[in-house]
């Protein structure tokens, strides 16, 4: 297949130096009942119908002490936190909304759920986009949906926001003229995407088989483990079909892309992504398509095996 134009590849960063003082933070923040605000405020919002919507507000500090603003929101009450990661603000802004709600962590008088099954309903009676994605990623187990505020402009009179909502490898920008209205607008973006990627009004679309690195490491099946004891410098290897074995024992996929321009040396090229976590992209050459391929597969499986020792 031919390659649209790559973009958004990211590698993943070294874990913060913060990582214990973090865990500190967040034991901390458990109620005597031993669960966090997120926790609390996800039962409350499960219970009465109105799941809790997370937005990064913005980032700021130096890269070794970040700082992270976000609100939420539930129903008609909201909260706002902040905190050196992601993870310790979402926490201060749950604490905030309980608080707003008077709800004790031991004592939780919820209203009934709604007919509408937790998705609210608007007044026109069309479905709540944030909403119906809130439902959807919790009902098939994937990450809940994130939205980050990109920019603010304009007068106060006239304001308009800039918001991205992200659902596993989706990502859509919404524009308003609040902050709801452009987080309203980005996750209709994301259902009509789910739509069109399914083909119908129903969405059967679900994200590409992931595997964290880590379970490659822990892994002793029998693909992974010969990887380990044999070189990768037999001549004459099919690697194409030697990564086709190991992705399907481990619960990925590899997509091989075709770039379009030769090399200097006027071979062929390509590369292969892995739906690992973080996504992986090696490059290959060769006489043919076929040969990049093979070394691009190649490329893989060094990477691979150099990560699991």
């Amino acid at each position: 297949m031919r390659a649209a134009p790559l973009k958004g590849l990211h590698s993943s960063s070294p874990a913060s130096c913060h990582s214990n003082h973090l865990l500190d933070t967040n034991e901390s923040q458990k109620s005597n009942s031993g669960k966090t605000p997120i926790q609390i405020l996800h039962e409350y919002g499960t219970k009465s119908g109105n799941l809790p919507v997370y937005v990064m507000e913005r980032a700021e500090g130096e890269a070794h002490q970040p700082s992270f603003v976000f609100s939420v929101t539930v129903g008609d009450v909201s909260g706002i936190g902040q905190g050196p990661s992601k993870k310790a603000a979402k926490h201060q802004a749950a604490e905030a909304a309980l608080k707003a709600m008077n709800i004790d962590a031991g004592v939780m008088n919820v209203p009934g759920k709604s007919d509408s099954n937790g998705v609210a309903a608007e007044t026109n009676n069309h479905p709540n986009s944030v909403g119906l994605l809130q439902e959807l990623a919790l009902q098939r187990g994937w990450h809940l949906p994130e939205y980050t505020v990109l920019t603010e402009a304009g007068p106060p009179h006239k304001r308009e926001f800039t918001v991205i909502c992200q659902l596993e490898s989706l990502s859509e920008k919404g524009v308003g003229n609040s902050k709801k209205a452009a987080k309203k607008a980005a996750a209709e973006k994301i259902v009509a995407k789910l739509q069109s990627l399914s083909g119908c009004s129903e969405i059967t679309w679900g994200p590409k088989p992931s595997v964290r690195f880590e379970n490659l490491r822990n892994s002793t099946a029998e693909k992974i483990s010969l990887l380990r004891r044999n070189p990768l410098s037999i001549p004459n290897t099919d690697y194409i079909q030697m990564m086709l074995d190991l992705s399907t024992e481990q619960g990925f996929e590899v997509t091989y892309f075709d770039i379009d321009e030769l090399t200097v040396n006027g071979q062929y090229q390509c590369l292969a992504e892995l739906s690992t976590t973080p996504v992986t992209v090696c490059h290959g050459t060769g006489i043919s398509c076929s040969n990049a391929h093979n070394d691009a597969a190649h490329s893989a499986l060094q990477y691979i095996k150099a990560s699991i020792k």
